[in-house]
């Protein structure tokens, strides 16, 4: 037979209910101790003598939909160590149950602490107040803080990368323990002092799985000269398309005048390409200015300051990375362009009339993109045929170098030729990179020092050149069963979190809601 419930399971361990009643949205309960005797905080003795008794009232978790507030009888006792300094002290609990001059009970105090972790201040706030507890959102942060991290056990394999405040501003570093797949702290910038002081309070590391930049390398390599380090694979990956796309870009000159597009119709340009070829004639001014900096034989820093262009920008200049005449995006008449051009050979040539036939076919763009689609071609008619309006964009021509040739349209196929026939150069880096991903795949790292010989003469120089730099952490990516997927998994959920309170949590906030919400 089951036992009946009884109303003292109700109240917290340790005390014992005396009365009960409601009073509007909230319901009072009178509770006091069950324990005979305490011991004093200053000496630790056993006291039983009773000086006095006061009330102490304590918020619970709600019943009934009604918050609870306990007023608990607390006795006040007599030291009876001669030595104690405290002559009277209150009354002691187990701290579980209630800490010292807690206003909240050990159990609301827990359930506060998830609310925060989960929910922040404001939302944690308004969420608990549907719940009936009475926490403001100060009050969820504070519980936060306060608790802080739980203690982690010593990592062995970490994963280390950085994360933004604010972009291109600012920068922070997660660690990671790749082993538990949970983050152990947060580094309040991204220099490799900092990084290296961590490291070097953790001996038992035995691996470090980081991205490609040199801070973290240089940092492990100081601290924990013993351990091994990973490059990150997916960065690996990542690194070797943008190798190709920089070739392509260097290459823009050559692309132009192997597919015949040397010639700029500015007639056949939509107003939008119009700004776009003159930001470029602009930035060919800014170009050759640069360039001929560089030919007398002056430093980067002399050009920088001369020209009061960036240091990032005069390199790109250098490098031949600003060859692009339009920046192109994908036309919402993409899908549509085989039967516009159907249409328009069998004479429909107005525009509004295409752009009601197209809606009944579920397009969904705007008239002028129509017209304007029409107004191009009316002109491209009246224009010589050997003059060409555009060229694909650099990333546009490395996509379609990349791709199957199965799903390349005619008009790309003939492209994608005429670039191969005029650049053979970017064959052989299309090769060279090809090669890499597979043998990022494959793990066939004994092929990695042929590859880095074939790349250097290559458009991809620098990427071999890099990985040459730092062939033991690629051969590790390439060998470990390690990389730091997990520590960009948790950037996501630090972002999470930050976005969460507009940005304006500081580092030990961020810290106690990422790592102590992580089960």
């Amino acid at each position: 037979m089951a036992k009946a419930l009884s109303p003292s399971s109700l109240i917290p361990a340790g005390f014992v209910l005396t009365g009960a009643w409601p009073d509007g949205d909230r319901t009072t309960i009178h509770i006091q101790s069950t324990g005979s005797t305490s011991r004093c905080p200053g000496c630790g003795t056993a006291s039983r003598r009773v000086h006095s008794r006061y009330n102490r009232h304590l918020f619970d978790l709600p019943i009934a939909g009604k918050s609870v507030v306990l007023k608990a009888s607390v006795r006040r006792l007599r030291c009876e160590a001669t030595a104690c300094g405290r002559r009277i002290f209150a009354e002691r609990f187990d701290p579980s149950v209630l800490t010292p001059w807690a206003r909240r009970t050990g159990r609301l105090e827990g359930l506060v602490h998830h609310l925060g972790l989960a929910l922040g201040g404001r939302p944690g706030a308004s969420f608990a107040k549907r719940l009936m507890l009475p926490v403001s959102n100060d009050t969820l942060l504070r519980v936060v803080r306060r608790r802080g991290c739980p203690q982690a056990p010593p990592p062995t394999v970490i994963g280390i990368d950085d994360w933004a405040w604010r972009r291109n501003h600012r920068y922070g570093t997660i660690i990671c323990d790749l082993e538990r797949r949970r983050p152990i702290c947060l580094l309040p910038d991204r220099e490799a002092a900092t990084a290296q002081a961590w490291l070097s309070q953790q001996p038992q590391i035995a691996i470090v799985a980081r991205d490609r930049g040199g801070a973290y390398a240089l940092a492990a390599a100081r601290a924990l000269p013993n351990a091994v380090q990973v490059a990150d694979r997916w960065h690996l990956m990542e690194n070797a398309s943008h190798a190709f796309l920089d070739a392509v870009r260097k290459s823009m000159r050559q692309i132009r005048s192997a597919i015949g597009a040397m010639t700029i119709t500015p007639a056949l340009l939509s107003a939008a390409e119009r700004l776009q070829y003159e930001g470029y004639l602009r930035r060919e001014e800014a170009n050759a200015a640069v360039s001929a900096l560089a030919l007398e034989g002056v430093a980067i820093k002399e050009i920088v300051r001369r020209t009061g262009h960036s240091r990032g920008l005069v390199h790109r200049i250098l490098r031949d990375q600003r060859g692009d005449v339009f920046r192109l995006r994908e036309s919402s008449l993409e899908s549509y362009l085989p039967w516009l051009d159907a249409e328009w050979s069998a004479g429909h040539r107005n525009g509004a009339e295409l752009w009601r036939r197209l809606r009944t076919q579920g397009f969904r763009g705007s008239l002028r993109v129509v017209t304007e689609w029409a107004t191009r071609r009316r002109r491209a008619d009246q224009i010589n045929a050997d003059t060409l309006s555009r060229i694909p964009s650099a990333r546009t021509i490395s996509r379609l170098m990349t791709v199957s040739r199965d799903t390349l349209t005619k008009a790309e196929t003939v492209t994608v030729a005429a670039v191969e026939t005029g650049v053979p150069a970017l064959i052989e880096a299309r090769e060279i990179i090809a090669a890499f991903h597979l043998m990022i795949r494959r793990k066939t790292e004994g092929d990695l020092c042929a590859w880095i010989e074939r790349g250097r003469p290559s458009l991809v120089a620098s990427f071999a050149n890099g990985i040459d730099r730092d062939i033991n952490a690629v051969r590790a990516a390439i060998t470990s069963g390690w990389s730091n997927g997990q520590a960009e998994g948790q950037i996501t959920k630090l972002k999470l979190v930050k976005r969460q309170m507009y940005g304006r949590g500081k580092l030990d906030l961020l810290q106690a809601r990422l790592i102590g919400s992580t089960p």
